[in-house]
């Protein structure tokens, strides 16, 4: 079965809530994966409006044309 991410809302802070096309909805918290990366690229992303830019982009979520992405099963299980 091919998982995709169906909607998504931004929380607050580095919270993003996902609805899954199998049914599953999950809230992750992308703000202790942030605080530790060591890349600029993704460091950037602690500016709040920044974060919040992200779009759906064929049942993926991205920011800045794929600059910052995660595996959807990843996020599916909350892991990140």
């Amino acid at each position: 079965m091919i998982i995709s991410i169906q909607e998504v809302s931004y929380i607050g802070d580095y919270k993003i809530n996902f609805q899954f096309s199998d049914g599953v909805e999950r809230t992750v918290d992308f703000e202790e994966f942030l605080r530790k990366a060591k890349n600029p690229m993704t460091t950037k992303y602690l500016n709040k409006e920044l974060f919040k830019s992200f779009t759906l982009d064929y049942g993926d979520i991205v920011w800045n044309n794929y600059e910052l992405c995660f595996p959807v099963w990843d996020l599916h299980k909350g892991e990140i």
